[in-house]
């Protein structure tokens, strides 16, 4: 960089720029700014804060908190169980009431397990054998009971047979039932009680009726006109989400209740009030589809008089609740109004180009808006600060 360079740099460093103000007589350009403007004016103010209550705050770290309680009892006479009534403590996993439960409706029954040999069920492929070659000892069946022997068990003259594991004997046999254990299930209750609160606010809400009546939950069940009743019947629950309980019983599912609060503490906190939404979360398909459904096993454990410990095997199917709570969702007001300043630019910004590049006279505005101010001799075309920020006005 030559020393002429140089000097025109570091006084480059001391330039000041001025902006220099054009007003266009131009009606149809005039007209589409100002309706620009009151399109602007009217989404903010309309839409943004009379609508969507723009202008106020959001509390971000909202707590939550759900407890469950599920109430009823039911009797049934099986022969793996024989007659056997049923409470809350029975049917109802786990036991400490959060937000995700379980109520068993089905059950298959193996009473009497213990470890020790006996051959595998034929329902498991891998498990079909023909000679003690098939079955090498050790070896664990995944899809099985138990890890085989080294035998292969055949029942009558036949040539094929199944392994014979270590498991606890006698496996699992047994099929669905076709019809529900806990068919009557459907008039037990549910009680949900859930909590809110809003530290940024100090605002607490419950999702329960607050009242002294101690009878009050005892009595009471939940309508859409009464969200302060919790207390919901287990088959209303199930025909809300568009299924039949006794379908659902027999083979389990999923089922997904959504607490929603959309407070607006502008108002009176009467107003917060809980909405309910209720949908069926398994995946179902048309037909008795493996897809379909929700079960799980478990054992009880016993000693006999021997000390041999043994068991009772269940295979359970039941209905999965997935209680969630909890929305606030409010735009802050400094961004809305930031916003639509930055909006009203855009508007300047699109009639400038409408201005110096699609009208016929476009040259003239664009000479009158762009100008080249250079320093030198008097009368030798100087222009002055004075002269960059007078106010023009050219017309068409």
């Amino acid at each position: 960089m030559g020393q002429a360079g140089c000097k025109r740099l570091s006084q480059s460093l001391f330039d000041y720029k001025t902006e220099k103000y054009v007003i266009a007589k131009n009606k149809k350009v005039g007209l589409l700014y100002r309706l620009l403007q009151v399109s602007i004016l009217t989404y903010l103010v309309v839409w943004v804060f009379l609508v969507k209550k723009g202008y106020q705050d959001i509390d971000t770290s909202l707590q939550s908190s759900v407890i469950t309680k599920v109430k009823g009892v039911t009797f049934t006479n099986t022969s793996e169980l024989g007659e056997r009534l049923w409470d809350v403590a029975d049917y109802v996993i786990p036991p400490q009431g959060e937000n995700i439960f379980f109520i068993i409706t089905n059950l298959i029954v193996t009473p009497n397990q213990r470890q020790e040999t006996c051959a595998e069920s034929e329902s498991i492929p891998n498990a079909v054998c023909y000679e003690d070659s098939d079955c090498p000892p050790g070896e664990p069946i995944m899809a099985g009971n138990g890890v085989r022997t080294g035998r292969c068990l055949q029942s009558g003259n036949t040539q094929r047979g199944t392994c014979e594991i270590f498991a606890w004997c006698p496996v699992e046999t047994k099929s669905r039932p076709e019809k529900p254990l806990l068919g009557k299930a459907e008039d037990f209750t549910i009680y949900i009680k859930n909590f809110i609160h809003f530290p940024k606010f100090n605002f607490s809400k419950t999702n329960v009726l607050d009242t002294k009546d101690r009878d009050f939950l005892k009595s009471c069940r939940f309508d859409p006109k009464n969200p302060y009743c919790p207390i919901f019947r287990l088959g209303s629950v199930v025909s809300w989400t568009g299924s039949n309980f006794q379908e659902i019983a027999l083979q389990g599912g999923v089922i997904g209740i959504q607490i929603e609060w959309n407070c607006d503490l502008d108002k009176a906190p009467s107003e917060c009030n809980p909405r309910y939404y209720f949908s069926r979360l398994d995946s179902r398909f048309p037909g008795n589809s493996v897809s379909s459904g929700y079960n799980f096993r478990f054992a009880k454990y016993y000693r006999d008089e021997a000390g041999v410990e043994f068991r009772t095997l269940m295979k359970a199917y039941g209905i999965r609740f997935d209680v969630m709570a909890g929305k606030f969702s409010i735009i802050p007001t400094i961004i809305n109004v930031a916003s639509g300043v930055a909006l009203m630019g855009v508007g300047s910004f699109f009639c400038d180009l409408v201005l110096i590049y699609f009208i016929k006279k476009s040259n003239f505005y664009r000479n009158k808006k762009y100008e080249e101010a250079r320093s030198g001799h008097a009368g030798n075309g100087k222009v002055s600060v004075e002269q960059l920020q007078d106010l023009q006005t050219v017309e068409a």
